[in-house]
C-alpha cells in the first residue's frame, strides 16, 4: 500500500514548479504524522514533512487567553501564519518551517527547511476546514479511525506527555473528540480516504 501511495504522489507532482503540496489530514490519533514520515522515506530525497502543528500558538499565549486546556481546538494555532507559509511553498525554494516538540509541548522555529525538495507533505487536522488552505493544496488525503480507537490512542498519548489518566481522560472527551467530529464533517472534501492503520476494512466500506 505505502509503494502505490508514494507512486501516486510521485505521479501527481509531474514536474511542480518549485514543489507539490499533498495534504494528509483527518481527526487526531489517526496516525497522520506517521503515515507522512512514511511517505517521506519512500520519497527521499524528495519529500519533507510541513506539520501543521508547528504553528501551534506558544503556551504563554494560550495560558494569557486561559485556552491552554483548549489547546488543539482551531482557535489555538496561529492560522495567518500557516498559510503564508503554504503561500511560500508553492512559490519560493527555500523556506523555514516551524515543527512541534512533545517535550516540551511548543513549536520549534524554523524546526526544517525546505530546500530542494520538490514534495511538501503537508500534515495536520484542519486542512479542510479552514477554506483559505484548500486551494493552496494540490491534493487532500483524509485518514479515518472509529472513534473508541481515537479515545484509546489519545488518552495513551496525553499520558506520556504527563498527564493523569483522569486529566488524559477529561482532554479527550470534551476536547480532542470534539475536534474530531468537526474534522469528520469534511471527509467527503478529500481526493482520497484512507484507513488508519489495523482499522477492520469493514468498519468502513468507503474508504481504501
Amino acid at each position: 500500500m505505502l509503494a502505490e501511495l508514494a507512486g501516486r504522489v510521485q505521479t501527481r507532482a509531474g514536474t511542480a514548479h518549485p514543489r507539490f503540496l499533498l495534504g494528509i489530514t483527518g481527526p487526531p490519533g489517526t496516525g497522520k504524522s506517521t503515515l507522512a514520515a512514511a511517505l517521506r522515506a519512500a520519497l527521499a530525497p524528495d519529500a519533507e514533512i510541513a506539520p501543521m502543528d508547528g504553528y501551534h500558538l506558544p503556551n504563554a499565549i494560550l495560558d494569557q487567553r486561559g485556552a491552554r486546556e483548549r489547546k488543539g481546538e482551531p482557535d489555538t494555532f496561529d492560522v495567518t501564519g500557516f498559510v503564508a507559509n503554504l503561500r511560500a511553498l508553492r512559490s519560493a525554494k527555500t523556506v523555514p518551517w516551524p515543527t512541534f516538540d512533545r517535550r516540551t509541548d511548543e513549536p520549534t522555529p524554523a524546526g526544517v527547511t525546505f530546500t530542494t525538495q520538490r514534495i511538501a507533505l503537508v500534515e495536520g487536522n484542519y486542512l479542510l476546514t479552514w477554506p483559505e488552505v484548500r486551494p493552496l493544496l494540490d491534493e487532500v488525503w483524509y485518514l479515518d479511525a472509529p472513534r473508541d480507537l481515537l479515545a484509546e490512542r489519545l488518552i495513551a498519548r496525553h499520558r506520556r506527555g504527563g498527564r493523569t489518566a483522569e486529566a488524559a481522560r477529561r482532554k479527550v472527551h470534551d476536547s480532542d473528540l470534539r475536534n474530531a467530529e468537526l474534522i469528520a464533517s469534511t471527509r467527503d472534501r478529500a481526493d482520497l480516504v484512507l484507513r488508519a492503520p489495523g482499522v477492520d476494512p469493514a468498519a468502513d466500506p468507503g474508504s481504501v
